[in-house]
């Protein structure tokens, strides 16, 4: 069965869609069969691991017209549900008293084809992204080192702990991940300190490992590769990997 995983936070610009990559391609290279979900309709993680954005797209699955494997698109990196515009009139078109509950169904088709499911959510609190809470197993938070990011972070809670309560009991919120971290901006270490409370709030924690500020994380997208192959030696690319290792050792390996 897949270890499902949605990153998270109502504020965008935060290294959701690089967390998802990155955690992709390092599962991707230790063996491990990954399917990575868009779920935003600006369609980045599509467009980051080199997926084309034709034909069937996690849209037509919501809808009932596909099934996961219908609609999955085999890439270099790993399989991917792509996501379009069209997904962003998802939140009229779910009219059912279940339509939390449709992502979940969908996958439960496909459970057995991966070992990892990732998730990356749109940056709004949506049928969307109440349908990625309800299907995940666990939820990783990443936040930029900002008053602003922290702010989206405090916005997603009411929803994270209602999807828990009436949802997925299950869900296991792993962490808040500080992304384009430097240590030498006393913001960053303030930010950091508020975040704690709110993470004492989830039942959950600041992971000690932090993402660097880095240029190849901006540059990787653009040659369609991950962080941890476009750049592997850089300092983010070793911390994603770290991260990884400590969350998930039989997905992600104990070294390369």
């Amino acid at each position: 069965m897949s270890k499902v995983i949605a990153v998270t936070n109502q504020k965008g610009g935060v290294g959701k869609t690089t967390t998802c990559a990155a955690f992709a391609g390092i599962f991707r290279r230790n063996g491990k069969r990954v399917l990575a979900i868009d779920l935003d309709p600006q369609g980045n993680l599509s467009f980051s691991l080199g997926a084309e954005d034709t034909g069937l797209t996690v849209h037509d699955v919501m809808k009932g017209k596909c099934t996961v494997r219908e609609a999955v698109k085999h890439t270099r990196i790993c399989d991917v549900m792509t996501s379009n515009i069209l997904l962003s009139g998802t939140e009229l078109e779910l009219d059912g008293s279940d339509r939390e509950f449709v992502l979940k169904r969908a996958l439960s088709q496909a459970e057995n084809d991966y070992d990892a499911i990732i998730i990356d959510t749109p940056p709004a609190l949506s049928i969307l992204t109440i349908n990625a809470y309800t299907a995940a197993n666990d939820l990783i938070i990443p936040m930029t080192p900002e008053v602003l990011s922290l702010q989206g972070i405090a916005q997603v809670k009411d929803t994270i702990l209602a999807v828990k309560k009436y949802y997925n009991k299950s869900l296991d919120v792993r962490g808040i991940l500080l992304t384009k971290y430097s240590s030498k901006y006393l913001l960053s270490e303030e930010v950091a300190e508020m975040a704690e409370i709110i993470a004492r709030q989830l039942g959950t924690q600041i992971f000690d490992t932090r993402i660097s500020a880095c240029i190849a994380a901006a540059e990787a997208p653009a040659h369609q590769q991950t962080l941890v192959e476009y750049s592997p030696r850089c300092r983010a690319a070793r911390e994603y990997t770290r991260l990884a290792q400590e969350l998930y050792p039989d997905l992600a390996g104990k070294s390369f």
